[in-house]
């Protein structure tokens, strides 16, 4: 039977409680030290410290009610406003603060499909079309609001097929994306040609800057060559930015600005019907915590421009210098355009498996985002990273040496689990296993699988790649029969 935790039935001691705390944290990554590539964005310790003291100044506070807590409208309002500004948003831009990017691209897809709704009503099977590297926010934003995400080809260079793109819009399209930059490659989609399209079919254009929206302006500032993306490209409508990636402020912060108040107005709930009262909700959450509007609004006012175009700026020639070194490393090639501070690398022969090449950085301590199209390693680079870049690229040779040496890793760890889910093409079976990863972590117990030694997603995947090998092996025959 499964032990379940129970809130205990005398208070334990405060300073007791913090310390088994810190301790829960060891095994946990470090970013401090620079050991991670995405995930969390650090500036500094006394940046860190700052930061917890204006968070905690509202850590009870509810900005659910604006009227109770002027202070937090108001300092969500300069929140947008510099936001706003920062991306040459129109007099007329407006906005919200949200808890995450998710979230900020969820209240867009629910806001253009209500549009939608008003605007032509005989839609009934509404869609969004966007490129295939889009973040899979918008897809959560289609099971959750019944949207069909229509994803174009990628070329490439990283960015988006526009003649794709066009062929996908039909008579119940409502809205266009892309991103600015994509997460997997750092690359930064079409947005001028796309804002263009946009235009000539009479769509709203959603450009996700989640990731880099808080540090491509500066890059460009610096003098960072890469194509318009914000509100100085017509046809866009609404972007979404978020604080706490390279804003570097607390989690939960993140802010969706439209071009004018009449996209905004979809995105508000109201309800006047209802027993307790009339509620309204500018967002998704009913409940909206105050300290990471709070400490949002302090980390911009900290920082300013000048400190955000000197971390910038230590971002991306660290970005540089790991780009030039992982180009320079036999086996290895560098994608998508060098837009942002993304250092994102594949294997440039079938000598080497990047999964295995995975596998050892872990074991050398390193966070390893693996990526799957095609099989890839990602690194979001940060300050952070810049005084530990070359003890990285030592690691990452050593890596690729090992997986040449020994092929047979490939077969084995989290090398043979990824490697799995990157060649069944009945994405239905990835999902089930995925799923079953999800039900062991979230079960009573609470237990975190073993990827590479899990019975139950092997032999899942195992039985579709033998369908697979089937079926090709099959077609060949057809076709010799004339079919």
């Amino acid at each position: 039977m499964t032990h379940r935790t129970r809130i205990p039935s005398t208070g334990r001691n405060p300073d007791q409680l913090l310390a088994h705390m810190d301790q829960l944290r060891t095994a946990d990554a470090d970013y401090r030290g620079g050991r991670t590539w995405s995930m969390v964005y650090w500036a500094n310790e006394a940046h860190e410290a700052f930061l917890k003291k204006a968070h905690n100044l509202y850590f009870s506070d509810n900005a659910l009610n604006p009227i109770a807590f002027k202070s937090l409208k108001q300092m969500e309002s300069e929140v947008v406003q510099m936001t706003a500004d920062m991306l040459h948003g129109p007099d007329s831009a407006v906005g919200t603060m949200t808890s995450g990017g998710t979230e900020s691209i969820l209240v867009a897809m629910a806001a253009y499909r209500d549009r939608a709704r008003r605007r032509w009503p005989w839609i009934r099977r509404p869609n969004v079309v966007l490129p295939e590297t889009a973040h899979p926010a918008f897809d959560k934003a289609g099971h959750y609001f019944g949207i069909r995400m229509r994803r174009a080809a990628v070329l490439p260079t990283g960015q988006v097929d526009i003649r794709d793109m066009k062929r996908r819009i039909d008579r119940n399209t409502i809205a266009l994306a892309a991103s600015a930059p994509q997460y997997v490659t750092g690359t930064i989609d079409p947005i001028p040609e796309l804002g263009a399209l946009a235009l000539s079919k009479r769509l709203p254009f959603h450009v996700d800057g989640c990731f880099g929206g808080f540090i491509q302006p500066w890059l460009e500032k610096l003098g960072v060559a890469m194509p318009p993306w914000d509100f100085r490209v017509p046809g866009v409508t609404s972007i979404s930015a978020d604080v706490h990636k390279y804003g570097y402020t607390a989690k939960g912060a993140s802010v969706i600005v439209y071009r004018d108040m009449s996209y905004l107005r979809h995105q508000f709930f109201v309800q006047t019907g209802w027993s307790g009262g009339i509620y309204i909700s500018p967002s998704m959450r009913g409940t909206r915590p105050g300290g990471p509007i709070a400490a949002a609004w302090a980390s911009l006012q900290a920082m300013g421009e000048d400190g955000y175009l000197e971390i910038a700026k230590t971002a991306y020639d660290t970005a540089q210098h790991l780009r030039d070194g992982l180009n320079a490393i036999d086996g290895l090639r560098v994608l998508g355009l060098p837009h942002s501070i993304v250092a994102a690398y594949a294997a440039s022969s079938d000598e080497v498996d990047l999964f295995v090449v995975a596998d050892q950085l872990q074991e050398r301590g390193w966070s390893v985002d693996r990526q799957s199209t095609p099989p890839s390693i990602h690194c979001s680079v940060n300050a952070a990273n810049a005084p530990v870049v070359d003890e990285y690229l030592a690691d990452v040779r050593d890596a690729v040496a090992h997986a040449r040496a020994h092929p047979e890793l490939s077969t084995e760890g989290d090398a043979a689990m990824y490697g799995m889910m990157a060649k069944v093409p009945i994405r239905g079976l990835v999902d089930h296993s995925v799923r079953k990863i999800m039900e062991q972590m979230y079960s009573p117990d609470g237990t975190m699988p073993d990827l590479g030694a899990s019975e139950e997603i092997d032999g899942t995947l195992l039985k579709a790649l033998d369908l697979f090998d089937r079926a090709k092996r099959a077609i060949p025959s057809r076709r010799g029969a004339g079919l």
